[in-house]
């Protein structure tokens, strides 16, 4: 029954990610075996399950039904091993987690030695960068992203806040005043984040409404951690994520919150996973880790967005 499981897996994966070559890479096996896995449960099942061309690897009809009752073969095996305890608090196997850099390396991977404390049989595959993953091209597990989501196919739970500081160093103060109203940032040097979504213009609530207010400045960066890095250095105001002060920036002066009468808009921090049926528990126990460190961290608590 075990070598069944193990092709209903293969079968599951490679209708997931539409590729022998991407689940060959995951399983750390080659693109010739995962095909012969394919074809050994078609000569099992008496059916074809996947049309194959030069380009393209599509689900005949036969495998569009069979990949539900796959999935739900796989979920009532993880239950039933569950059920006599052989995995009951103790989750294992490879974690394939994502998030962006940034974020990563001052608030993933910070946390990582307490997660293995607490679940030493759990092997983490970090993947850092900054562009959204495709989880299921790529076999990620689970991916924390910060903002919106963006596919409907994918499963996100809340995990924490992220929410945005205007800053400026004591230096540039000291050289050019501070903006006591938003529309004042047309007469300063902002730091230009690039990738902002919104473009150069950056967002704020007024007792008038909403208000977006256009800026520019002389240095122009494409991720956020330069944002930081220029700020500090007193090149300009920046409007940033404020979990980027993790050394106490603001705390001890080194940097100067700006506009604090006015309300910047702020984003989800969310664990996001493929929409399927069967949770591992080792998906599991990571976003319920993660929940707590962040609700821990006032930076990154949920609170109110």
């Amino acid at each position: 029954m075990s070598g069944i499981l193990a092709l209903f897996r293969t079968f599951a994966r490679t209708a997931e990610a539409g590729s022998f070559t991407a689940v060959a890479r995951e399983m750390n096996s080659s693109q010739p075996t995962v095909s012969r896995q394919i074809a050994q449960l078609e000569d099992h099942l008496g059916c074809l399950l996947f049309q194959r061309t030069t380009r393209a690897l599509t689900l005949t009809d036969d495998g569009r039904l069979f990949y539900d009752h796959a999935l739900r073969t796989l979920e009532a095996a993880a239950e039933a091993e569950s059920a006599v305890g052989r995995r009951r608090g103790k989750p294992s196997g490879l974690l394939r987690l994502a998030c962006a850099g940034v974020f990563g390396r001052l608030h993933v991977i910070p946390q990582l030695p307490r997660f293995r404390t607490r679940y030493p049989d759990i092997e983490i595959a970090l993947t850092m960068n900054d562009g959204f993953s495709d989880l299921v091209e790529e076999g990620i597990d689970l991916a924390i992203r910060v903002g919106e989501g963006r596919d409907s196919g994918l499963i996100a739970r809340r995990l924490g806040t992220s929410r945005r500081v205007v800053a400026a160093a004591p230096s540039y103060i000291a050289a050019r005043g501070q903006p006591a109203h938003p529309r004042d940032l047309a007469g300063h040097d902002c730091i230009v984040y690039d990738r902002l979504l919104t473009g150069a213009s950056w967002g704020f609530a007024t007792p008038e409404g909403p208000l977006s207010v256009p800026v520019a400045g002389p240095v122009h960066v494409n991720n956020t951690e330069a944002v930081r890095a220029c700020v500090l250095e007193g090149l300009g105001i920046g409007y940033v994520p404020s979990w980027h002060f993790v050394d106490g920036e603001i705390e001890d002066g080194r940097l100067v919150a700006l506009l604090r009468d006015f309300a910047l808009p702020s984003q989800p921090i969310s664990g996001v996973y493929p929409s399927r049926r069967y949770l591992p528990g080792k998906v599991r126990v990571a976003l319920e880790f993660f929940a707590s460190e962040f609700e821990a961290d006032p930076r990154l608590r949920i609170g109110e967005l």
